[in-house]
């Protein structure tokens, strides 16, 4: 069968800037990729009201899903609204169950806004749930037996809220999917169009591989790179769980 992954981030675009060339080739070994965005980046302009940008950004991440092959589910909340609340928790973890992922990709546990922080710990109590029949999930579902590996991926520019870099446990050669990446990663038009006018043309795309750039030369081997941490494996899956390194032989190196 067919492994199943979700890529699950906190804004439209995150997934697409830490996380779209392991889910390329991921989708290229035979999985099933499914996406989400838990908040829905009604913050994300200098121009539009919160209502117009969210229905603009929900498309480009639809499109972004789309070109990923992978299944689309809505965000939950709007932008600075991702706390680590029972509420939340439930709506994920009715969502995990629904999925019921092989593979979870997620955000660092340090990042440099708590929309980051706050995703990555609701996703990793969402799966810890998935078996548990006593929490009532929204809307409700039946709870879901089997294992999940979990991984971090980097933090946003690789660096923690201190500005300390964030080392990976293990890298993943994107180099030849980097260009494939970038066309995913432009669809989010009005972020692109924003930084364009702001910081200069494809700004967005060259800052997306300056931080692949840098996991690539960490890696001492590669051109670009992603990196991740798997989870502590305790009430996800068994301690020699690793299927990104299973499915992705070639790409995989661990940074010893």
């Amino acid at each position: 069968m067919k492994k199943r992954v979700f890529a699950l981030a906190a804004h439209p675009d995150d997934i697409e800037f830490g996380m779209s060339g392991t889910l390329i080739l991921l989708a290229r070994a035979g999985c099933e990729i499914h996406y989400m965005n838990i908040a829905n980046g009604s913050c994300g302009t200098a121009e539009y009201d919160a209502d117009t940008i969210a229905a603009i950004r929900l498309e480009e991440a639809k499109n972004a899903a789309q070109g990923l092959g992978a299944v689309f589910y809505k965000p939950l909340v709007p932008d600075l609204d991702i706390f680590y609340n029972k509420e939340l928790l439930a709506k994920l973890g009715s969502v995990i169950r629904d999925v019921a992922p092989d593979i979870l990709l997620i955000p660092s546990p340090e990042d440099y806004m708590e929309d980051h922080t706050n995703a990555c710990r609701l996703a990793v109590t969402a799966a810890f749930t998935r078996g548990m029949q006593n929490f009532p999930v929204d809307p409700p579902r039946k709870i879901v037996n089997k294992e999940v590996a979990v991984y971090h991926a980097q933090a946003h520019g690789n660096r923690d809220a201190l500005n300390r870099m964030v080392y990976p446990d293990i890298f993943v050669n994107i180099s030849d999917v980097v260009e494939e990446k970038a066309m995913i990663l432009a669809e989010h038009k009005s972020q692109k169009e924003w930084l364009d006018r702001s910081q200069g043309f494809n700004a967005y795309l060259d800052i997306m591989k300056k931080y692949g750039k840098e996991m690539g030369k960490l890696s001492k081997q590669w051109d670009f790179a992603e990196g991740w941490r798997q989870h502590n494996p305790l009430g996800l899956c068994a301690a020699d769980s690793n299927p990104l390194a299973d499915l992705l032989p070639g790409f995989i190196k661990k940074n010893i």
